[in-house]
């Protein structure tokens, strides 16, 4: 004959067990909708370079040529090329916004890295003599913080990836200071 406190004992048991698989089965489906939303985000934010228009934003940034800052304002300052000014402010933005979602999280460096190559490493060798000087003398140091951060952590994977890789010497500034 079966004991009641043994039937008793299985049945908690048994309970505990459905708890346990249950919470594990969620646990796994959080996780997999997290990669998913990553995933997502970092699509919507990159169809904004993926196109022809983004493309041609980009190659006319980095076909920019000045001497220093002040030849940069005179030749692209936003009083006196405000198309120039839309351009980059719009690029920056991009880049910042990628370099937030990277920061927090919600987007993955290796796929910024896979889509976007090294697009954001060059643009900000490019302008980092730039927006240093622009934070000095106007916004402060948070100016284009996300382009900085993207940047330097699309270059770890680049490195890692391929560590023989060089800055092109017309980008001359971003290596460096690693």
């Amino acid at each position: 004959m079966v004991d009641l406190s043994l039937l008793q004992s299985v049945s908690y048991i048994a309970g505990e067990l459905g708890v346990c698989v249950a919470a594990f089965y969620y646990l796994m489906v959080l996780r997999e909708q997290v990669k998913n939303r990553r995933i997502n985000q970092t699509h919507i934010v990159m169809q904004t370079l993926q196109t022809y228009e983004g493309m041609r934003r980009w190659i006319d940034l980095m076909n920019m040529e000045w001497k220093d800052y002040d030849d940069f304002e005179k030749k692209y300052g936003s009083d006196v090329n405000p198309d120039n000014f839309a351009n980059r402010t719009t690029m920056f933005r991009f880049y910042n916004a990628m370099g937030y979602l990277v920061e927090s999280g919600l987007a993955d460096v290796e796929t910024v890295h896979k889509l976007n190559g090294i697009g954001p490493i060059w643009t900000w060798a490019k302008f980092k003599p730039i927006i240093e000087e622009n934070r000095r003398r106007y916004s402060g140091k948070n100016e284009n913080w996300g382009l900085e951060y993207l940047a330097g952590e699309v270059l770890k994977v680049k490195l890692r990836d391929d560590p023989s890789y060089k800055v092109p010497e017309r980008f001359t500034t971003y290596l460096a200071d690693k």
